[in-house]
């Protein structure tokens, strides 16, 4: 009888053991998609593809958070505080160099790549009563570079570089977000702003559709002089209401990152339903359209992760 009721006793004991790991052995998984203002490209794409993990993913949860962009993206991937992100590329580069000047105290060694995705336009638009027709115009007047320390605002001080010019030419400089420097054009308290996006943004064809603009060139010459990962491309007439002709401008390529610490099969898992889930992706933004499995594994300053890799070798984009 005693035997009985040890043995009883022991067997509860374990299954109320049992019970109790059950939940941690099926822990919910969390995958943060840092994004970017919510005017940008970063933001609606990320809304879309949080849902697709969220939906294809077992087991996981996901939030989609509003960043300053490229920077702040890297630096909260480095410390574990998102599982994948959006970044232009040569905020990419100088994360993994350690590049002080462009917000990084030091080398993030964490950083991995997913996918080279879609070009970021330079788009430089300003109002049409403003006088600013070229480049050389932004002298003595105002000028929106993006938040401070974000992808755009990087891309800016390189372009006006390029063009023998800093801020210091500027009249006035303001370092705010896409969509509070359309308010302020509107208003007629800014001549010009500067943002670094996929073509048709939100912002600018808000701005486009409520005054006159000018789409302003920056010339291949320019380009050139700053060089990779910068390329001249063009913007296509009629992006924005008013533009009827082709603009010359520069872009760079932007890419999903996450860390090391994000497992091979998460990473996988992601690389894999971004490809397969490429018309979600145009449905959320034109600039998804852009996006194409051939180039998607090159190109980058940082490794790829070792779960993308795996997808490309399956897809035969690598060896």
């Amino acid at each position: 009888m005693r035997r009985s009721l040890v043995i009883a006793t022991a067997a509860a004991a374990l299954a109320s053991a049992v019970a109790l790991a059950a939940p941690a052995a099926h822990a919910q998984q969390f995958i943060n998609v840092l994004t970017g203002g919510t005017s940008g490209v970063y933001y609606p794409l990320g809304v879309a593809l949080g849902k697709i993990y969220g939906d294809k993913i077992s087991g996981v949860k996901t939030q989609v958070q509003a960043t300053k962009a490229s920077v702040e993206n890297l630096v909260l991937l480095e410390q574990g505080r998102g599982e994948i992100a959006f970044t232009l590329g040569d905020s990419l580069k100088a994360a993994w160099d350690g590049d002080e000047e462009a917000g990084f105290k030091n080398k993030l060694g964490k950083l991995r790549t997913i996918a080279a995705i879609y070009p970021n336009y330079i788009q430089l638009v300003a109002t049409k009563d403003s006088g600013i027709n070229t480049l050389t115009d932004l002298k003595g007047k105002s000028l929106s570079v993006g938040a401070p320390k974000s992808g755009t605002e990087l891309n800016t001080r390189a372009i006006l570089k390029a063009a023998g010019m800093s801020y210091s030419d500027i009249g006035k400089v303001e370092y705010l977000p896409f969509a509070e420097s359309v308010d302020l054009m509107k208003n007629r308290q800014l001549g010009a702003t500067l943002q670094s996006a996929g073509l048709g943004v939100a912002s600018l064809r808000d701005l486009s559709n409520a005054m006159e603009v000018t789409v302003v060139s920056v010339p291949k010459a320019i380009v050139d002089k700053i060089g990779p990962p910068f390329v001249s491309v063009k913007i296509p007439a009629n992006t924005y209401k008013g533009q009827d002709k082709d603009v010359e401008t520069a872009a760079v390529v932007n890419y999903l990152v996450t860390h090391s610490g994000v497992s091979d099969e998460t990473a996988y898992q992601m690389t894999k339903l971004l490809f397969e889930s490429l018309p979600e992706l145009a449905n959320a933004h034109v600039a998804g359209k852009d996006i194409k499995l051939e180039t998607a594994a090159s190109g980058s300053p940082v490794p790829l992760h070792p779960g993308a890799v795996r997808y490309y070798k399956e897809k035969g984009i690598l060896k």
